[in-house]
């Protein structure tokens, strides 16, 4: 009788250990799930802000270049339709985000967090472009403007 109750204490303790280490994964996984979630829509913000940055500095350099008419005519309608069609599929990944995020596996999390991080990865060339070439704008403009006043 002593051993079946050593071997019943011996299952229960397994059993135990069993439990804990379920419950651990379980919040483990949870909290996965929570920073997958916190850095999906940190990186949304993020994306967003460098979509608004580009479509100022394009509407900046436009507005410089319609002062002058000796610079090329810009593509500008096109350059604001790409990034409107930007914001459209980042609002469209908010949605996801607020829809379906909370049923998805950790792997779509996974996979949204990194589509969002390759988007931005392609993007932050674009804004380095942008800034080179409205501060190679501004200098044209001040050249022109110093060339117009010494004549």
């Amino acid at each position: 009788m002593n051993a079946y109750l050593l071997l019943g204490l011996a299952a229960l303790l397994v059993l135990a250990i069993a439990l804990i280490g379920a419950a651990l994964a379980f919040r483990r996984r949870g909290d996965q799930r929570s920073a997958s979630l916190h850095q999906l829509l940190e990186l949304a913000d993020r994306l967003e802000a460098d979509l608004k940055t580009c479509r100022a500095g394009l509407q900046q350099a436009h507005a410089v270049m319609s002062l002058n008419p000796d610079l090329p005519a810009s593509s500008e309608q096109e350059a604001r339709h790409a990034i409107d069609a930007g914001l459209r599929s980042l609002l469209q990944q908010r949605i996801w985000i607020r829809d379906q995020a909370p049923r998805a596996s950790q792997q779509q999390l996974d996979q949204a967090v990194a589509n969002m991080n390759d988007t931005r990865d392609k993007l932050r060339p674009l804004l380095a472009a942008l800034d080179r070439a409205q501060h190679d704008l501004d200098n044209a403009m001040r050249e022109h403007l110093r060339r117009e006043h010494d004549s």
